[in-house]
């Protein structure tokens, strides 16, 4: 379910409110681009600034929207193992496909409190989860072991792997692909997506198909099918874009470059605050060199 490519996508805001029409717009495109599943209230999604009611909306939305064409993924997890089976039984009634949960951030479990918090929401729910490890974010490493020892529950269907580290990626393929090929090993980094997918793993939930959605799924695939000249020069030709998103925090440059194309305002939530006029000129650059529609 979870192979290929899927758009952590941004939340279009309007004047504080979410922008439901340019949210839309904007799913639609994904899909006609091509990406194989949506993610939803990720970080991307500036998820920590939504409150429990436009929660609610936004799923029922982005699941109305797909309409089955693609699955939806949404956002639940939390650093309280009990608020987290609250949101994901949430998410799971109206009517998400998949779950993606964040390894607790800022109480810093050890493993088996990792294992624990994963056990505990897996036991709570019928809907496939991916575990989202994140260590520049959250200040702790889920181990390969630790997934490992997931892997072997029955609803922890893959991770987002976004250590950033290809040793760690190639310790998660050898130790549970042989056991459970069927366990989605996905990259958290656009740039690392090329190298994960041909070191056996399966696909990139990703920033930058929110700008590139049929040039990013099409080096997914490629490389899945085993085309991997073509797949590495659509590589090379995003690997501009594929760094500088992150010049400043996510979503800052996407939801700028999300705008320079038309599909929503440039309009984020306080702590967060739009691109400074460096990163403007960055974005801009690397979108022409990419070839993105300006």
């Amino acid at each position: 379910m979870f192979g290929g490519t899927g758009t952590a996508v941004i939340t279009p805001f309007k004047d504080g409110s979410v922008d439901y029409e340019s949210f839309e717009r904007f799913l639609n495109w994904q899909i006609e681009g091509g990406v194989e599943f949506l993610v939803v209230l990720g970080t991307t999604g500036e998820s920590p600034t939504i409150t429990a009611d436009e929660r609610a909306e936004i799923i029922k939305f982005a699941v109305k929207i797909a309409a089955g064409r693609v699955p939806v993924v949404i956002g639940t997890g939390t650093n309280s193992t009990a608020n987290t089976i609250l949101l994901s039984q949430q998410a799971e009634g109206l009517g998400a496909d998949g779950l993606l949960i964040v390894g607790p951030y800022y109480n810093k479990p050890t493993q088996e409190g990792f294992y624990q918090h994963f056990k505990a929401v897996a036991e709570n729910v019928k809907t496939p989860i991916i575990v989202y490890n994140v260590p520049g974010r959250t200040g702790s490493n889920i181990a390969p072991e630790t997934v490992h020892r997931l892997s072997k529950l029955r609803m922890i269907s893959g991770i987002k792997e976004a250590a950033g580290d290809m040793a760690q990626i190639d310790m998660l393929v050898r130790l549970i692909k042989k056991e459970r090929p069927d366990f989605a090993i996905l990259s958290g980094n656009d740039d690392q997506a090329f190298h994960l997918v041909n070191s056996g793993g399966d696909g990139v939930i990703s920033v930058l198909s929110n700008v590139m959605p049929r040039e990013t799924s099409d080096m997914i695939r490629l490389a899945l099918a085993g085309d991997v000249e073509k797949a590495r020069e659509l590589h090379h030709r995003m690997f501009p874009l594929m760094k500088n998103l992150f010049v400043e925090a996510n979503p800052i440059p996407v939801k700028y470059a999300a705008s320079r194309l038309g599909f929503c305002r440039n309009e984020l939530r306080l702590p967060l605050v739009p691109a400074s006029e460096k990163c403007v000129a960055i974005i801009d650059a690397s979108m022409k060199e990419c070839g993105t529609a300006l």
